[in-house]
């Protein structure tokens, strides 16, 4: 949130402006990277490759939802683990056969310990709880503020996208874009942009980009009226980051007890692999969205950016040549970008 109150308060200052132009080439390069990196453990053989490069299609040229796209893949690996089985069981397992780390006070021999066993009686407080937190927190802004207002809409998108993170924030990020800037209008595409490059500045989880949404929609929708931007700017982050963060401590709880039960099992594991597969293309589809964004700002009639495009080069390089991390790369274009625009004031 303070990032964010920085960006809204002082995005226009040319230090900052400048900060921001250099990090967004290096946001492009990170997400190829994270592509790369899950594309090159998760797409192993020829169908794998053709579901993430479907996937790719349908969100990037037939701009299909993105949570259609997770079901047609879960469906296509659920099938594929009955009839090509040998195609769907990529899964690693704990490190090199064979190579022993000594003993450990938990390993896999360890019997699982009676907390952690499945019962149907957990499995029912825990959804009695968490389903009767999310209603009462609905129903409470349902009430407060109507179902049409934006702080109950926020709630509810964000609870669906939250139901959603199938392969990380890189992967859910196109379904939020195509939510707060398409649909709901919250910010803008740029902003989207800006507040990617900001996250990718802290070493929280990605996904908290999401408080970032919330904040510029709470701050540009004026939610408590023009004179208290800020208060509704806060607001609307706290609202976002409680309704993204309620489903996944529900998953951690509810399904814990089944990760063990269900290790190497196709019928759960195959339905995963695909989906990983098709989150490649959808990852791909981000990266393209973010460089066309970041060297082309005015559309691809406008001026190309090619400082920008240098910057993203280098950053590249860095990324996977060097394996250098991703702060320092991001810190670093920055001051690229900010050096830039000050030669730029002195130049013109």
């Amino acid at each position: 949130m303070g990032l964010s109150w920085m960006y809204m308060a002082y995005g226009d200052v040319a230090a900052v402006a400048g900060v921001l132009y250099g990090i967004k080439p290096a946001v492009t390069a990170i997400v190829v990277s994270a592509a790369y990196r899950i594309g090159s453990r998760a797409l192993k053989n020829g169908i794998l490759w053709g579901i993430a490069v479907a996937a790719f299609v349908a969100i990037f040229v037939l701009n299909l939802p993105f949570p259609l796209i997770v079901l047609a893949a879960g469906v296509t690996g659920y099938q594929g683990g009955r009839f090509a089985p040998d195609k769907f069981a990529v899964g690693g397992g704990h490190g090199k056969a064979g190579k022993s780390m000594g003993v450990a006070v938990i390993d896999d021999t360890s019997p699982t310990p009676p907390h952690a066993l499945f019962t149907w009686t957990r499995f029912w407080q825990i959804v009695v709880v968490f389903l009767g937190i999310w209603l009462a927190a609905m129903g409470a802004m349902t009430a407060l503020y109507g179902w049409d207002s934006v702080l109950t809409q926020m709630a509810w998108f964000f609870t669906k996208a939250a139901l959603l993170t199938f392969g990380g924030a890189y992967a859910v990020l196109p379904y939020v874009y195509q939510g707060a800037v398409d649909h709901h209008q919250w910010l803008t595409a740029p902003q989207m942009i800006d507040g990617l490059a900001l996250g990718e500045t802290t070493p929280g989880p990605l996904i908290m980009v999401v408080s970032f949404v919330g904040f510029v929609g709470g701050w540009t929708k004026a939610i408590f009226g023009s004179e208290s931007l800020l208060l509704g700017a806060v607001v609307a982050a706290c609202v976002v980051t409680f309704f993204t963060f309620l489903p996944s401590f529900f998953f951690i709880f509810l399904g814990g007890p089944f990760i063990e039960s269900t290790h190497g099992n196709l019928k759960f594991t195959a339905p995963l692999t695909a989906i990983t597969a098709a989150v490649v293309g959808v990852i791909v589809n981000l990266a393209v969205f973010f460089g066309y964004h970041a060297l082309w700002p005015k559309g691809l009639s406008g001026q190309f950016e090619w400082a920008s495009a240098v910057i993203g080069i280098c950053a590249a390089v860095a990324l996977f040549r060097y394996k250098v991390g991703v702060i320092p790369v991001v810190f670093a274009c920055g001051l690229a970008g900010l050096a830039l625009t000050f030669l730029r004031s002195l130049i013109f």
